[in-house]
């Protein structure tokens, strides 16, 4: 995901860190970025000099606490949807606190961007693999201020200096067997102004970080006491469904809803503008009383849109010159000289994001304040959207963050919200909305459809002289984030990567050329720019090298002589892979390396495909370098399922149009993986100490185009369409 605002710049000044004590006595650590281009946030931070103790802990919503029990609590800028964030950023402050993570109590930051905004996404968000990138100085900082102030007061009270102390499991150690626990200092730390410099563990020096580590949230995923926004109940609730119109700027023109009120357990029938709600006594209820209704729709102007004029405009803007990425050398004259061109598109689908909990929200609005209890990535845009559909003050809006049933970028927005608040401003009790999967699949926010052209130039030893790459499909920018996106209409997202490749090309042009959306709502989907980019580039080139007869590997490897990190794990997968070994007839390797989320990745796929294009996967090899690791055993889950996710997409996934309507419905015509028919993803990880990149979302950026260069290795197809299934392939 890119930048939401390209115009606010990284942080100039030094990170801000303030110490304050509890209302109940304790020590708060406050630690923020600085966030460029909002007023109310530079008053926040500019509210007075920054050794001045803050008043009580909410005041800058502290990172870091301790009470006089010792008991620390971490307020956790990230939201927990199944990806380990919140123990990974967990970790850091342990770390350098000098605590175990038995020790440290977990609490969901509230809204409030002035303190919590995420410094490469410029925006408080969850999302585009920057959890751990985007935390690991200022979390490892606040850590260490806190420790430092602990062992200072101590020094005092002893008398002796501070560099005969040290902090070890929630106490500081004098040199004669006395000790302090940390809840004995607080009061005293509290008074004390945060150091100007705050040296950091060195990495041989780490407890934890790099370290496998258990997950905070397991246990009561395991043992069924955690709670999702689906498994809450308020005192005197009621349940919620909705059916929206199916075609996008459609309204409601009639209802007839005598038949849904007779259902037994629905309460009430809410209108809406485009939408009808039904209220009952159980979810089970207004599912059963949704599809007694009776409803006439004004379907609008998208009613004729299907997916052949979508793509078909999308094909068009590719003879268009848009917005010019980057531009190097000359492509032009190289192609006029080169001694061999090649030339191939590129296209992916319509996608939805098809989390395990479908859109749910409790809501309610009372007299004094709008309430909501939902799992979002985009706290602050959630507030906002409760504001604007209740019609009250962002800051009466309470935003009680949960954690969440799989998003993968859907809950970036906010329109179930939006919903949510709506018909809770009708009614005098909290209720909770829950879409049924129909309504989630055909109302999602859905990855855009692009086309990518490549043209390459060549010389007489087959060797790459450059490429003229045209991107054209929806900006997901320009809606999410209008003001980001400059004049010449350039999304930079939907050119990441394609616009920096790896690779050493002489010769280089990048263009985008938007294509305003119809009938469906896009937005960005797990692996965003990078998975798109990808796809295309790593396709394209695995082309190339085959129609000059060279090896992949080998090929890809003479071009990366700049990016020794994107070799060391394209030889590492290579390697475990035995990509040298020859294979049997219907057997066949696929390759593809890339930098994604700051991290490099290379992914190899081996597979076998009969005759009726049955395909089965043999092994999935991915080598990682992600800087420093924080739990191996994170980063291998993570890349597991990433992966995993998306293979699936890769297979089998498109949404498709008809009559502006989208077709697919649930898991029987939007199919997923099933556990039988995925192999193991062997997860090899580089040791390094660059700082560290992201895990979330790279897997399954690599995945598609290792899947199709592996199986135009195995049968002589090349797939330039995404999904295989498309063409006719099935797992086997």
């Amino acid at each position: 995901m890119a930048n939401p605002d390209n115009r606010l710049q990284s942080p100039s000044r030094r990170h801000l860190l303030k110490v304050g004590s509890l209302a109940l006595g304790g020590l708060v650590i406050g630690f923020s970025m600085p966030f460029a281009g909002r007023s109310f946030a530079e008053q926040v931070l500019n509210e007075g000099p920054e050794d001045q103790p803050m008043s009580n802990a909410t005041a800058l919503d502290a990172f870091i606490s301790i009470d006089r029990d010792g008991q620390v609590t971490f307020t956790v800028p990230k939201i927990e949807m199944g990806q380990g964030a919140q123990s990974g950023l967990a970790v850091m402050v342990a770390e350098e606190l000098e605590i175990g993570l038995d020790q440290i109590t977990l609490k969901e930051a509230p809204p409030n961007e002035a303190i919590y905004n995420d410094k490469l996404l410029n925006f408080q968000a969850t999302g585009g693999s920057t959890s751990i990138r985007s935390n690991w100085e200022p979390l490892r900082q606040a850590g260490a201020a806190a420790r430092l102030l602990l062992i200072q007061v101590a020094a005092q009270r002893w008398q002796i200096g501070a560099d005969q102390l040290r902090a070890d499991n929630g106490r500081v150690l004098g040199p004669d067997g006395r000790s302090f626990g940390y809840g004995e200092l607080v009061d005293d730390a509290s008074k004390l102004p945060v150091p100007e410099n705050i040296p950091l563990k060195p990495a041989e020096q780490f407890k934890l970080i790099g370290k496998p580590t258990r997950r905070l949230d397991t246990p009561a995923k395991v043992n069924g006491t955690a709670r999702f926004t689906i498994d809450l109940v308020l005192p005197g609730m009621k349940y919620v469904s909705a059916r929206a119109c199916p075609v996008i700027g459609g309204t409601l023109l009639n209802l007839d809803d005598r038949a849904a009120r007779k259902v037994r357990g629905v309460i009430d029938v809410i209108r809406l503008d485009n939408a009808v709600a039904v209220i009952g006594e159980h979810t089970w209820a207004t599912f059963a009383g949704l599809r007694a209704l009776e409803i006439e729709w004004d379907y609008g102007d998208n009613a004729g849109i299907d997916s052949a004029q979508m793509e078909r405009e999308i094909k068009e803007a590719l003879d268009k010159p848009g917005a010019v990425a980057t531009e190097q050398g000359d492509i032009d004259q190289a192609l006029k000289d080169a001694t061999k061109t090649f030339e191939a598109e590129y296209e992916m689908p319509f996608l939805a994001h098809a989390a395990l909990e479908p859109m749910t929200c409790v809501a309610q609005v009372r007299p004094d304040a709008v309430e909501l209890w939902v799992g979002t990535q985009v706290p602050v845009r959630a507030q906002t959207a409760a504001a604007e559909a209740s019609g009250r003050p962002a800051e009466q809006v309470i935003v009680n963050n949960q954690l969440i049933g799989g998003a993968f970028g859907r809950r970036l927005e906010v329109d179930f919200i939006s919903q949510a608040v709506a018909i809770a401003a009708k009614v005098d009790y909290p209720i909770k909305l829950t879409w049924s999967r129909e309504e989630d699949t055909t109302h999602d926010m859905y990855r855009p459809y692009y086309i990518d052209r490549f043209a390459a130039a060549l010389d007489d030893q087959g060797r790459l002289q450059g490429w003229r790459h045209t991107i054209a499909g929806a900006s997901v920018l320009a809606r999410f984030a209008p003001a980001a996106v400059p004049e010449s209409g350039l999304d930079s997202d939907a050119v990441e990567v394609a616009q920096n490749p790896i690779y050493a090309l002489p010769n280089l042009r990048v263009n985008y050329v938007p294509v305003p959306p119809k009938a469906l709502h896009q937005s960005w989907w797990r692996g965003v720019g990078a998975l798109r980019s990808t796809y295309m580039l790593e396709s394209f080139i695995d082309e190339v090298a085959r129609s000059v007869d060279r090896d992949p590997v080998q090929y890809r490897m003479a071009l990366l002589g700049s990016h020794p990190r994107a070799q060391q794990v394209l030889r590492l997968a290579a390697e475990k892979a035995r990509w040298g070994d020859p294979l049997p007839a219907g057997h066949g390797r696929g390759v593809a390396v890339q930098e994604v989320f700051g991290s490099f990745l290379a992914t190899v796929v081996e597979l076998q495909v009969s005759e009726d294009k049955g395909i089965k996967l043999k092994r999935l090899v991915v080598a990682i370098d992600c800087g420093q690791v924080m739990n191996p055993v994170s980063v291998k889950s993570q890349i597991e399922g990433g992966t995993l996710f998306g293979l699936s997409a890769a297979l089998f996934n498109e949404i498709t149009v008809s009559e502006g309507r989208v077709e697919q419905s649930n898991f029987h015509d939007y199919r997923q993986l099933r556990i039988s028919e995925a192999p193991p993803v062997e997860t090899y990880i580089v040791e390094s100490r660059e700082a560290p990149g992201g895990v979330g979302e790279s897997g399954t950026a690599m995945i598609a185009p290792a899947l199709v260069n592996a199986l135009a290795a195995a049968n002589g197809t090349r797939i330039r369409r995404l999904p295989l299934a498309r063409a006719g392939y099935y797992v086997i």
